[in-house]
């Protein structure tokens, strides 16, 4: 059965909640770690873009299963979407991705499994993810999307 609009919109708040939640103790986590507060806004706004803008746009995706959605999210959406993409952008981003992740697996939010599985996505695909994005950026258009 499809969910209604309204069931929609009452799911996507109710990980925008939690979100709220994950995020402080992210924020707080990188303060702890001495970083400084631009750094720390830098990581937090990032993941709070992916979370409440990326995963809700395309259904109401909670934050663990956020990590299969990565590379689509780095490797097309972003690159397409976002003018402000750019390769330096998408190693900010990546450096957000860990740090987020690795403070949910603190945290009991998600396992070493999902961990790793971030960690070979990033392997695998980022230096993808950054050639597509100069591409892009180049107005090339002899790429695969």
């Amino acid at each position: 059965m499809e969910e209604s609009y309204e069931e929609h919109e009452l799911a996507c708040e109710r990980i925008r909640e939690d979100n709220a939640g994950r995020l402080k103790v992210f924020k707080e986590s990188l303060e702890e770690a001495g970083l400084s507060a631009k750094t720390v806004a830098r990581h937090v706004n990032n993941m709070d873009f992916y979370l409440n803008v990326y995963l809700l746009r395309y259904g109401a995706i909670p934050t663990s299963e956020g990590i299969d959605r990565v590379g689509s999210f780095l490797g097309d959406w972003f690159i397409r979407k976002c003018m402000w993409s750019t390769p330096a952008s998408i190693r900010q981003y990546v450096a957000s991705f860990k740090k987020f992740y690795k403070c949910m697996l603190s945290a009991g939010e998600i396992d070493a499994s999902d961990y790793a599985r971030l960690e070979d996505i990033i392997k695998e695909e980022k230096d993808d993810w950054i050639e597509e994005c100069e591409a892009y950026n180049n107005g090339w258009d002899d790429f695969d999307w």
